[in-house]
């Protein structure tokens, strides 16, 4: 087939994490989403919200203790939205791209 149909610069696993979408607007509420798949680069999920190709993005991903032997681990990343598509169940597919990240700690629960 043709070179120009998966332009991806990092290979992709797929895999259902929890992600969470924060509000460009301090006031705005935080959005759940799963990721489709994962890499070093960005993410693909899937949302009932609207979000425009190049608008900022910032999220946390969470990585589950089965992938992280040391338990949870949270990574709050900031990027752009690089592709909007429709999905067949009706929901908006979006692929982003990380422009940074850091590690954030997970609280632990009180004692």
């Amino acid at each position: 087939m043709g070179d120009l149909s998966d332009r991806r610069e990092a290979r992709r696993f797929a895999m259902s994490l929890p992600v969470r979408v924060l509000a460009q607007d301090a006031n705005g509420p935080e959005l759940k989403a799963s990721t489709r798949d994962v890499s070093y680069r960005g993410l693909y999920f899937l949302t009932d919200a609207r979000f425009e190709n190049g608008s900022e993005i910032d999220f946390i991903l969470t990585l589950p203790q089965q992938i992280i032997s040391a338990g949870d681990v949270n990574i709050r990343c900031h990027g752009h939205v690089v592709r909007v598509e429709p999905d067949d169940t009706g929901k908006t597919g979006i692929a982003a791209k990380i422009d940074k990240y850091e590690f954030i700690p997970v609280r632990a629960s009180a004692a």
